[in-house]
C-alpha cells in the first residue's frame, strides 16, 4: 500500500492586482476642427440652396414699397427668408449689447471695490 500525503488546501487563489489602467488620451476639439466642421455644414446648406434655386426657377412678379419687378421664385423666397432672419437678429444684437454693458459695469464695480480694499491702511489697534 502506498500512502499519499494529503495536499494542504491552498485556500482561495491569490488575486494579482491588475496593472493600473493607462490613462486615455482625450482629444479635445480645437478651433480649427470647429471651423472645418462649420465649413462642411455650410457647404451642405449651399448644396441644398442650389437645388432649391434650380427647382424653383420660374419667374414671379414682385412688388415691394412701390418697386415692381420680376425675379425667379427661389430668389424671392430667399430674400424673404433673409429679411425674416434679420428681424430676429436685430433684437438679439440689441440684447447682447445690453448684457455686455451690464457685465462691464459689474466688472468695473468689482475692480473699484478691490482697489479700495488694497488701498485701505492696515491698523494695528483693532478692527
Amino acid at each position: 500500500m502506498t500512502t499519499v500525503d494529503p495536499v494542504p488546501d491552498p485556500g482561495p487563489p491569490e488575486t494579482v492586482a491588475a496593472p493600473p489602467a493607462v490613462p486615455q488620451h482625450v482629444v479635445r476639439p480645437t478651433r480649427l476642427s470647429r471651423a472645418w466642421t462649420a465649413m462642411i455644414l455650410f457647404a451642405l446648406v449651399l448644396v441644398v440652396l442650389l437645388i432649391f434655386i434650380l427647382q424653383n426657377g420660374q419667374r414671379v412678379k414682385v412688388s415691394f414699397l412701390g418697386a415692381h419687378g420680376h425675379l425667379p421664385l427661389a430668389v424671392a423666397m430667399l430674400f424673404a427668408a433673409i429679411a425674416g432672419a434679420l428681424l430676429v437678429a436685430i433684437p438679439g444684437i440689441g440684447r447682447m449689447i445690453q448684457l455686455r454693458r451690464v457685465a462691464r459695469r459689474h466688472r468695473d464695480a468689482d475692480a473699484q471695490a478691490t482697489l479700495r480694499v488694497q488701498q485701505r491702511p492696515e491698523s494695528s489697534f483693532g478692527p
